[in-house]
């Protein structure tokens, strides 16, 4: 009942949980190279009877039924520690048929939460020594380009094939007829990482770069921009095809120089990073919390429950990152300093004879706490590594014996 009544109390709201969770991240990035990783993903809740509910239509088709959530990440760019949410957007669509979207200018339109994520980026972020923003290709978007930030860089992944400014005289020049007219530069060995239905592999990118200057869309709605925006373009194609996937072909605009194929390196390491909110979007959905499961008609108190997992399930994929110690993470980029003395008193109740039974982490660090939830959500120790629900078991054990431990005599 005491839940029922959060999730329908017109107070609370997921803009605050949000802004709550951006101060923690602030407080995390004070003079860190810093990844800000954004992207949207669908909540699907039904069908006709959601409808019926209020839930707004999602995917294609309008058949299907639920709330949008658009996430913004900062990830450590040396580590790739994940520090934190930057901004958390949830919404419900309602409303008729819109008209076009050339038609209307950016401020009328939903991606234009993708320069909101930049922008917000560049302010929750602000201690931190360097920004990036990365995006998929849904924030290739002119508009993104023109109004980042003066300390926040781009790298976005191009979804349009834009015209661009030649030395030609009256002359025009499409972007990827002109990257496939580059020589090759280089090539990059790497993994990609596996995903459902594909496997993980080891393979070599072939590279290309150059500067480049993107012209003004021709619509109405672009005619207050400048003519042209100076770019980096960096094309990245697999010399080979796998067999359970698509070569992997990325052209990415950033706005960072790009002169040396270490430079083009750089840039792809960083794109590579924006694997980390597709593995958060996971979390959330089907290997953690199951948020598609809750079986809630009213929409607003459905979205304040998916902003309390969205906070929840940074912390769980902070701990799972956490757990072979490779993030190097201190406690305080996840928990409170309060929390140590609470986390190595439960360390040491469930801590066995034998050296596999023995938290191996040092105290004061992220692996240390990850060692200590892992085995309040059901780990033994012994077999396999512990993932999502595991720690998301352990995290809400924690949480409870936190609340028994402060609490005094006084409040009972």
């Amino acid at each position: 009942m005491q839940f029922w009544r959060f999730l329908h109390n017109p107070s609370v709201t997921a803009g605050e949980m949000g802004s709550h969770s951006a101060e923690e991240t602030a407080a995390r990035v004070a003079g860190r190279d810093i990844v800000a990783i954004q992207d949207t993903t669908q909540v699907a809740i039904g069908g006709r009877r959601a409808a019926a509910n209020g839930y707004g239509p999602i995917g294609k088709g309008g058949g299907l039924r639920g709330l949008l959530l658009h996430a913004v990440l900062a990830v450590d760019a040396a580590s790739g520690a994940l520090l934190g949410a930057v901004d958390l957007n949830i919404w419900n669509r309602t409303g008729g048929k819109v008209t076009g979207s050339r038609a209307r200018p950016i401020n009328d339109k939903e991606s234009k939460r993708w320069i909101d994520g930049t922008v917000r980026a560049g302010e929750v972020l602000a201690s931190a020594r360097s920004i990036v923003s990365v995006s998929d290709r849904e924030g290739d978007i002119y508009e993104h380009f023109v109004e980042r930030p003066a300390n926040v860089d781009l790298i976005v992944r191009c979804c349009q094939d834009r015209n661009i400014k030649t030395d030609k005289a009256d002359h025009q020049d499409l972007l990827f007829a002109f990257v496939n007219d580059l020589p090759e530069q280089g090539r990059l060995k790497v993994t990609i990482p596996a995903a459902p239905g594909r496997k993980e592999r080891k393979t070599e990118l072939a590279v290309r770069y150059s500067q480049v200057e993107l012209q003004r869309p021709a619509r109405w709605t672009a005619r207050h921009l400048p003519e042209t925006i100076p770019l980096s373009l960096v094309d990245v194609c697999e010399t080979s095809t796998p067999e359970d996937a698509e070569p992997i072909h990325w052209r990415l605009l950033t706005t960072r120089t790009v002169t040396s194929p270490d430079d083009a390196k750089r840039i792809v390491d960083l794109y590579r990073m924006r694997w980390t909110v597709e593995e958060y979007f996971r979390t959330l959905k089907t290997a953690g919390f199951n948020i598609e499961d809750a079986d809630i008609e009213d929409p607003e108190a459905m979205i304040r429950l998916t902003a309390a997992v969205a906070v929840a399930g940074v912390t769980v994929m902070q701990l799972v990152r956490a757990r072979d110690g490779a993030t190097k993470q201190p406690l305080s980029d996840a928990f409170d300093t309060d929390d140590q003395r609470i986390l190595e008193a439960v360390s040491r109740k469930l801590e066995g004879k034998t050296a596999r039974q023995k938290n191996p982490h040092p105290p004061g660090s992220l692996a240390f706490a990850s060692w200590v939830l892992a085995r309040l959500g059901g780990w033994t120790g012994y077999y396999g590594k512990p993932g999502p629900q595991v720690m998301r078991r352990g995290l809400e054990d924690f949480q409870r014996i936190r609340f028994g431990a402060q609490l005094g005599f006084g409040d009972v």
